[in-house]
């Protein structure tokens, strides 16, 4: 893969953590992350994967970048699908629903970006 098409995927990466962020951010603060331990872990696991994937953002390092990515994508995914299990259980308000259905998205898309990048052009 190029470097343009390198940098290309990871702005688009970043740009679906962006939701990623604004979902751990609202996890983090909310009353029930406080109470429940696997909201919680939910929110740690998603600032867990942005923080690995920082270092080479700042740097336009995209090779270590997707590597990262890739390398740290199940416990991503796991995150999220743990979320999208609980989030009944944790509340019913709006808010939840659409953060796990926020999160299932970007994180789905994520995915797609990493196969892309696996399968080549």
């Amino acid at each position: 893969m190029s470097t343009a098409s390198l940098a290309d995927l990871m702005r688009l990466i970043d740009t679906q953590l962006a939701h990623v962020w604004m979902v751990r951010a609202f996890l983090k603060h909310s009353d029930e992350a406080a109470e429940d331990d696997e909201v919680a872990e939910v929110h740690r696991e998603l600032y867990d994967y942005m923080l690995a994937l920082g270092g080479p953002l700042k740097e336009g390092n995209g090779e270590e970048y997707l590597k990262l990515a890739q390398k740290k994508y199940s416990k991503l995914r796991r995150a999220t699908e743990l979320f999208a299990r609980i989030q009944p259980e944790v509340s019913q308000h709006t808010n939840f629903i659409m953060a796990s259905a926020s999160l299932t998205a970007a994180v789905a898309e994520i995915g797609r970006l990493l196969e892309s990048a696996r399968s080549g052009p």
